[in-house]
């Protein structure tokens, strides 16, 4: 029964991939927002865990202030899966005029010398869309994904990447760390999400004032390294009209705000080879670092945080108590 699962879920993906890519953008677009509303109106677990994420984003709005949020919110997040699906199709000027940065000058300056560079993440806009650019105006991009069933749509996507030019590698694989370890030596561009921690090793830090479990990738690749670490923002932006992108066909873009190079505090600096206490608080210093920059970016952009997930340490608990 789990495989004919698998297989029917496995063709539903594949025909809904098909499907989106040769439908009109216009179409398309218009579908998500009545599948938002859907959602909305549902207001399923997820829905109802979405607005209490979002709460902590604002948390003087008055209840429809929160439900207009948790709308453009999903709203968000349906056209994310609408244009990831497209993706494929993009032509790269399309992804050259949809996709603007600032605070990038770093990062390439970085790059330029040789030098490897860890971005941390929030399941903030569209990163793929983001990867993509990435990987035509930066460096090739090594990620790492979560591993997901049935192993036929995980396929799917990883091949749907590496069609972008980015190397996807699985969590948990024992190889996985040595080979992000070596392409950032090699001077690779790794941006790894880090706003959840899926490993159960994180690293607890303040995150818009709650405590919230991050993962500790960025830091430890970066202390590991010596590459250079910086925070990521993916950002959900209209195309006006008259914007070059407009002329790809495409509605939306996304902005991508690189924040300043994270270093370590000198108070919990670690010599070379340090290890043990010295090194994890290292890493807690440079993980809360990461967090900080990230929580601006979603206190600023709340309805493009995707996060339809316990991700708070209390709602986590929360859910663990209540399983059965």
């Amino acid at each position: 029964m789990s495989r004919a699962r698998d297989a029917v879920t496995a063709a539903s993906f594949r025909a809904g991939w098909r499907l989106l890519r040769v439908l009109p953008e216009a179409v398309v677009l218009a579908g998500a927002e009545q599948v938002a509303g859907r959602l909305h109106r549902g207001d399923g677990p997820r829905v109802q865990q979405l607005r209490a994420t979002l709460r902590r984003t604002r948390p003087d709005a008055s209840t429809a202030e929160l439900d207009a949020l948790v709308r453009a919110g999903l709203a968000s997040y349906t056209r994310y899966w609408c244009e990831t699906f497209r993706l494929p199709s993009f032509s790269r000027e399309r992804i050259r005029r949809t996709v603007s940065a600032s605070g990038d000058a770093p990062v390439r300056a970085a790059l330029a010398e040789g030098r490897g560079v860890v971005l941390a993440l929030a399941h903030l806009g569209n990163w793929d869309l983001a990867g993509a650019w990435a990987t035509l105006e930066l460096a090739p991009v090594v990620t790492v994904a979560e591993r997901v069933r049935p192993a036929a749509v995980y396929d799917a996507f990883l091949a749907f990447r590496a069609s972008l030019g980015m190397t996807v590698l699985p969590l948990g694989d024992p190889a996985t760390s040595p080979t992000l370890v070596r392409r950032l030596r090699a001077g690779a561009l790794v941006p790894l999400l880090a706003d959840r921690d899926l490993t159960g090793h994180g690293v607890g830090v303040r995150f818009l004032g709650e405590e919230l479990r991050m993962a500790a990738g960025p830091a430890t690749l970066a202390l590991a390294t010596g590459a250079a670490l910086f925070t990521a923002a993916v950002t959900s932006v209209p195309l006006p009209p008259g914007h070059p992108g407009r002329r790809t066909g495409a509605r939306w873009g996304v902005h991508i705000a690189f924040g300043p190079a994270l270093e370590v505090p000198p108070t919990v600096a670690v010599p070379p080879g340090g290890r043990g206490p010295q090194r994890a608080a290292a890493v807690a210093a440079l993980t809360q670092a990461c967090a900080d920059g990230l929580a601006a970016a979603v206190a600023a952009h709340p309805q493009d945080w995707h996060v339809l997930q316990p991700v708070f340490t209390a709602d986590v608990e929360r859910v663990r108590r209540a399983a059965p």
